[in-house]
């Protein structure tokens, strides 16, 4: 019985790998607000200005970093957790495959985080002038939850490796 229950278990890791194709198809919604963006922003860029048009790039900026979080969780997550990416010898392997376990994704997933709201500060700096001073004071603490937690994240997974060691 208690064999059957541990391949039971050990088999439900399959259960997140439709979780992980969801998250392709919110790549792929993602990469079609990308171009909907630069479509949308392409016929006015001569009417905008300057600080418009690096509103807009940072938004693709921050677009881009999202997505490259997505494809990070879904292949080391699966990797992870679920199985092997078998992929053919004469195919184009992602270095990093292979090599990121569960507490290095949970670092660059911290690490992108942290990235992908600089650049959402910064957007709302520059638009500061339309912005309260208190949501401007809310973001600024978010964001520096965000910096000390993986900071603090970063700071324990060190302690715990050189513990090990």
């Amino acid at each position: 019985m208690e064999r059957l229950i541990e391949n039971l278990m050990y088999a439900s890791r399959w259960l997140l790998a439709p979780i992980y194709f969801g998250l392709s198809l919110g790549l792929l919604v993602l990469g079609l607000k990308f171009f909907q963006e630069i479509i949308h922003v392409l016929p006015h860029v001569f009417e905008r200005t300057e600080s418009e048009l690096i509103l807009v790039i940072l938004s693709l900026i921050d677009m881009s970093l999202v997505g490259g979080l997505l494809v990070m969780v879904m292949f080391s997550g699966y990797e992870n957790f679920v199985s092997r990416l078998n992929i053919d010898e004469g195919t184009e392997k992602l270095d990093w495959l292979g090599t990121m376990d569960a507490a290095s994704l949970k670092m660059k997933v911290a690490s992108s985080i942290v990235a992908i709201s600089s650049i959402h500060l910064l957007r709302v700096f520059m638009d500061a002038q339309n912005i309260s001073t208190d949501y401007l004071m809310w973001y600024v603490i978010i964001h520096m939850t965000f910096v000390i937690s993986a900071f603090i994240m970063g700071y324990l997974d060190k302690i715990t490796k050189h513990d090990h060691l």
